[in-house]
């Protein structure tokens, strides 16, 4: 009798951040996130210096837990959610833990898009999200074997997830996700005339 397996598995955590934790406020932590991007200077001049659309503050801003309470609690949260995907992974981790490396604000504009990219020197990155108007870019996710399959042929449209070349993800208003930092992804073009807001972050070990 043939069997088949699959092998190599490429873990996705989805879930509402109420989930674990106290809750966040969502509508606070737009207008903080608001706030905040309206006095960066520093975070806009690097956004226009480098073609980045809206506003990151990625490059600009590493003190989010100082500035408002509001972001105290969300990484909270975010640490259980994080300890539940890292059991899940099964990391041997030799009796340390992961810890917040850097969290930053994504503000995408109508007509914005963030290009594939990978998370160097982290364990686990992530993304919640704060604003997800109607059209809003789903993120999407590409198979990590990509670069190898020189001869393969197209995969069928009616393909299963765990066969398809990329995925496309797109959350609701106060969702995570998490996946392992190598795991390639990108935001397409922001199809909405409203802002896509997110909050992203990546996790270190040591």
């Amino acid at each position: 009798m043939s069997q088949i397996d699959s092998l190599f598995v490429t873990r996705l955590y989805r879930a509402a951040l109420s989930e674990l934790g106290k809750p966040v406020d969502m509508a606070e932590l737009e207008t903080s996130c608001l706030s905040i991007a309206e006095d960066d200077e520093a975070g806009q001049l690097w956004c226009e210096e480098n073609g980045y659309p809206g506003y990151t503050s990625y490059a600009s801003l590493t003190d989010l837990g100082w500035r408002f309470p509001i972001f105290k609690d969300l990484v909270k949260v975010l640490n259980k959610h994080v300890a539940g995907f890292t059991k899940d992974l099964q990391f041997n981790l030799d009796g340390k833990k992961l810890k917040l490396e850097d969290i930053w604000i994504n503000i995408l504009p109508e007509g914005g898009t963030h290009s594939s990219h990978i998370h160097p020197h982290s364990v686990i990155s992530g993304t919640t999200y704060v604003t997800m108007p109607k059209g809003a870019s789903a993120i999407r996710f590409e198979d990590p074997r990509l670069a190898m399959m020189m001869a393969a042929p197209a995969r069928k449209k009616s393909a299963r997830d765990e066969l398809r070349q990329f995925i496309y993800v797109a959350p609701d208003v106060g969702e995570v996700l998490l996946w392992e930092s190598w795991l390639r992804h990108e935001v397409p073009l922001n199809m909405s005339d409203e802002e896509r807001i997110s909050i992203s972050f990546n996790y270190s070990w040591g």
